[in-house]
């Protein structure tokens, strides 16, 4: 057997979580927009909701994800002082 590994685990924290949020990751190259930084964002809900949030989407000629963008962004705005 070999002693401990030295590489860092999968789920380690970032030393300085600000700068690993906005570091240049490589999602430009995936097709993201390079103009801004994005992150992916994981919920879990149950299977009946997302099929009624895939028909939503559909019926409104949008992908889930713009859709999920809108409302995030109505209910959160850049402004916290802004009324909703």
């Amino acid at each position: 057997m070999s002693g401990p590994s030295t590489k860092q685990s999968f789920a380690a924290r970032p030393g300085d979580p600000d700068r690993w949020i906005k570091s240049a990751d490589g999602s430009a190259a995936r097709g993201q927009a390079a103009s801004g930084f994005t992150a992916r964002l994981t919920i879990d809900v149950t299977p009946e909701l997302r099929g009624r949030i895939k028909v939503v989407a559909f019926q409104r000629g949008t992908t889930v994800a713009e859709m999920l963008r809108d409302l995030l962004d109505r209910e959160f705005p850049a402004n916290e002082g802004a009324a909703r």
